[in-house]
């Protein structure tokens, strides 16, 4: 069974080798992280996963993004990812528990009423859609690099809040 922990909580070289672990060392040169390019994480919403050993056995991190339509309007998003589990733990329930923690704690920040901003990620339509995530309204959205139009995926409660174009980048300073 995974124990859940703020990922404030973690060394950040454990997050970092993990991260290499599962995604390697040229992770860096991924659209994903040129979308969150100078911004920090928000560390309310990122978790890390422990072991019943208590070692490092996954991460979850959001962000702050923000989706700038034609007008040059930004609307504020909340990145998911990365995800990570270690190789070899995969598969075990990790990466279940931490989109569990992260998609909690964006809800029950917004208990007062207010809708939670929408989330987007780069993932596995298949196994993300389990959460509501899908790429049914990003199809005239832009990253700035490469990226699988299919594999831009989007979770909220009011599509109708979505600009249908727009590019990808961190919230704006």
């Amino acid at each position: 069974m995974a124990t859940i922990v703020p990922l404030s909580a973690i060394d950040p070289a454990l997050v970092e080798q993990l991260l290499d672990a599962a995604f390697g060392q040229q992770r860096h040169a991924r659209t994903a992280y040129r979308i969150r390019e100078g911004v920090d994480t928000l560390d309310a919403l990122s978790f890390a996963a422990l072991d019943e050993d208590d070692y490092l056995a996954g991460t979850i991190q959001l962000w702050p993004v923000a989706l700038v339509d034609p007008e040059g309007r930004p609307h504020p998003m909340i990145m998911v990812g990365p995800v990570a589990v270690m190789p070899g733990r995969q598969g075990e329930g990790f990466g279940k528990a931490l989109m569990a923690a992260s998609l909690g704690a964006i809800q029950s920040g917004f208990e007062t009423g207010a809708m939670p901003l929408p989330q987007v990620m780069i993932g596995d339509p298949e196994y993300y859609a389990r959460w509501d995530f899908t790429a049914q309204h990003t199809g005239g959205w832009h990253c700035p690099g490469p990226f699988e139009k299919e594999r831009l995926l989007v979770r909220t409660s009011n599509p109708g809040v979505l600009p249908n174009e727009g590019m990808l980048g961190p919230w704006p300073a």
